[in-house]
C-alpha cells in the first residue's frame, strides 16, 4: 500500500474504500483507514456519496462503526439530491446503524432530502417500526414533517398499511392526522383507496378526523374504497353517520356511481342497503349508476340496482 494512491478513483470516481465499504469488507476497511493518507470523507463521482453513506445503505454495522471511530470522518455527509447516511440507514431498517448515527451530535436527525423527506418519513412509508421508535424518542424530530408534496410520515405509513407505526404517530400531540397533501389527500383517503381496514379503523376512531374530506379531485375515503373493491373498508365507513353516502366528486360521479361501473356487486348492495343513498344520481354527463354497471357487462350490479333497496336501521 506504500507504492500506490489508496485515494486513487476509478471509472466511477470510486476509492478503495469506498468499495471495501459499500461491500461490508471490514478487514479491507480496517486496513485502508490505516493509511495515514486515507481521505475517509472523499466522494464518488456519480452521486457525491461517501464510504460511510453506502455502509450504511447496505447495513454494514462493522463498517459504519470503524468509520465513526475517525475523528474527521463527517456523519451527515449529503449526496445528490440529499439523502444522508442517516437517512439510508433508515430508509432500509437498519436500526443498529441508525443508533450509531443518533449517537454523534453531528448528526441532524430531522436532515431532509431534495425532496422534502426525513429519515422518519422513511422510516414509516417502509414500515420499520423500530427505527420509527428511535427516531420518535428525539425531541428534534418533527413527525408531522411534510415533504415537497406536503406528505407527512402517516400519510406514508397510511397508504402502505403500517398499522404498528401508525399506532406511533396517532400518539402523538405534534401529529394531526387529517392533514392533507397537497392533492388534498389526507391519510384515512391513502389508507382508503388501498384497502388497509386497520389502519382505516385507528383513524376513524379519531374525534378529528373528517371521513368526508375530499381530494383534490372531490373524492372521499368512500369513493376511493368503493371504486377498488375494498368492501372491509366501504363497510367501516358507511358505519360513521357522519359519511355522506352520496358525496360527488368534480364530476358529478358518486361513490355508487364508482363502485356500479368497476362491477363490485357486494358495494353496490352496501351501498343501497344505506338510508339516504340515492340511486339515480346523475354525473356532470346525466349518467346514472345503472348506466355505467350496464356499460360494462356487469349483470349482478344491474340487477342490484334495479332491486327495491331494504335499508339498514
Amino acid at each position: 500500500m506504500n507504492i500506490w494512491d489508496v485515494n486513487e478513483t476509478d471509472g466511477a470516481g470510486a476509492t478503495p474504500l469506498i468499495w471495501a465499504a459499500r461491500y461490508g469488507h471490514e478487514g479491507a476497511v480496517r486496513l485502508l483507514l490505516q493509511n495515514e493518507d486515507i481521505q475517509p470523507n472523499q466522494q464518488d463521482a456519480n452521486c457525491a456519496r461517501t464510504a460511510l453513506s453506502w455502509a450504511s445503505e447496505n447495513g454494514h454495522e462493522g463498517v459504519v462503526k470503524l468509520l465513526l471511530d475517525r475523528f474527521d470522518v463527517y456523519p451527515d455527509h449529503a449526496s445528490v439530491y440529499g439523502p444522508t447516511p442517516l437517512l439510508w440507514a433508515a430508509v432500509n431498517g437498519h436500526e443498529g446503524i441508525v443508533k450509531l448515527l443518533l449517537g454523534r451530535k453531528d448528526v441532524n436527525p430531522d436532515r431532509p432530502s431534495e425532496s422534502g423527506r426525513t429519515p422518519l418519513s422513511w422510516a414509516a412509508e417502509n414500515g420499520h417500526e423500530g427505527v420509527v421508535k428511535l427516531l420518535l424518542d428525539r425531541l428534534d424530530v418533527n413527525p408531522d414533517h411534510p415533504s415537497e408534496y406536503g406528505r407527512t410520515p402517516l400519510s406514508w405509513a397510511a397508504e402502505n398499511g403500517h398499522e404498528g407505526v401508525v399506532k406511533l404517530l396517532l400518539d402523538l400531540e405534534e401529529v394531526n392526522p387529517n392533514r392533507p397533501s397537497k392533492s388534498r389527500r389526507t391519510p384515512l383517503s391513502w389508507a382508503a383507496k388501498n384497502g388497509h381496514g386497520g389502519v382505516v379503523k385507528l383513524l376513524l376512531e379519531r374525534y378529528d378526523v373528517d371521513p368526508n374530506r375530499p381530494s383534490e379531485s372531490g373524492r372521499t375515503p368512500l369513493s376511493w374504497a368503493a371504486k377498488n373493491g375494498h368492501e372491509g373498508v366501504v363497510k367501516l365507513l358507511l358505519e360513521q353517520e357522519n359519511v355522506d353516502p352520496n358525496f360527488p366528486n368534480e364530476s358529478g360521479r358518486t361513490p355508487l356511481s364508482y363502485a356500479a361501473s368497476e362491477g363490485h356487486g357486494g358495494i353496490v348492495e352496501l351501498l343501497l342497503r344505506r338510508r339516504g343513498v340515492n340511486p339515480n344520481s346523475l354525473n356532470s354527463n346525466g349518467r346514472p349508476p345503472l348506466s355505467y354497471a350496464a356499460a360494462g357487462g356487469y349483470e349482478m350490479c344491474s340487477e342490484v340496482a334495479c332491486t327495491k333497496p331494504r335499508y339498514r336501521s
